[in-house]
């Protein structure tokens, strides 16, 4: 049985795979923050499920 950590970190990367399909709009609305966005969500996601 998982922990909360694996699926927060799951949700986490979940959020991620949405911010790249949805980069084109956020690009044009945050610059390179959209980058930004992504990579902590990614970062933040893995942490997590390396953290369990």
């Amino acid at each position: 049985m998982k922990g909360n950590n694996f699926w927060l970190g799951n949700g986490l990367l979940a959020l991620a795979l949405l911010s790249l399909i949805f980069m084109g709009t956020l690009s044009e609305m945050f610059g390179i923050g959209a980058v930004i966005l992504w990579m902590g969500l990614a970062a933040a996601g893995m942490y997590f499920i390396m953290k369990d």
